[in-house]
């Protein structure tokens, strides 16, 4: 059995766009860190998905993390 763990990440629209390579760097670095995090404290990344609200030009990334129940 497993123990499960979801985050919503949110991210401009210009992290997949033709925004500057310095914004996409630093977003992408922030997800890392945030899966690295929980991977250090047992969470496996089980499942993910991406929606994007045009009118706020935002992505959020839906991060489900799940574990072995102790």
């Amino acid at each position: 059995m497993f123990e499960y763990k979801s985050e919503v990440f949110k991210a401009s629209a210009s992290i997949a766009s033709a925004g500057t390579k310095k914004v996409k760097t630093e977003k992408i670095e922030k997800l890392d860190k945030l899966i690295n995090e929980r991977a250090a404290e047992g969470w496996e990344l089980a499942f993910q998905s991406i929606a994007l609200d045009a009118s706020l030009a935002q992505y959020s990334i839906l991060l489900t993390f799940k574990k072995p129940k102790s």
